[in-house]
């Protein structure tokens, strides 16, 4: 993560993103900087445009955290339909027959 938020820095501070740029930012930050990860960040991100990722990404973000909630909303509903005791469908001839054992 340290990577791709070093990209975001060099990004909002409106500077190229490049290999020595993210090394830079690694460095002053005390991580260790592996350089075959910088190199595949830089080459990812070439030609993308970061902007609109970032626009397309808040735009997604409220869609994904709905589907979780109507996921455990819909998983309580079940939950409480099981505490609800049921009620058994007694016929009249089985509850007629229950009250003859009663009176015998």
């Amino acid at each position: 993560m340290e990577y791709i938020y070093s990209a975001m820095v060099l990004y909002s501070a409106g500077k190229d993103i490049t290999e020595d740029a993210i090394n830079a930012i690694l460095t002053a930050a005390g991580v260790e900087a592996d350089a075959a990860k910088i190199k595949a960040l830089v080459a990812s991100l070439e030609g993308v445009d970061i902007k609109e990722a970032i626009a397309s990404a808040a735009v997604a973000a409220p869609v994904a955290a709905a589907a979780p909630a109507a996921a455990a909303a819909a998983a309580d509903a079940p939950a409480a339909a099981a505490d609800e005791p049921e009620e058994e469908a007694v016929s009249e001839e089985e509850a007629a027959a229950g009250l003859s054992a009663l009176f015998g």
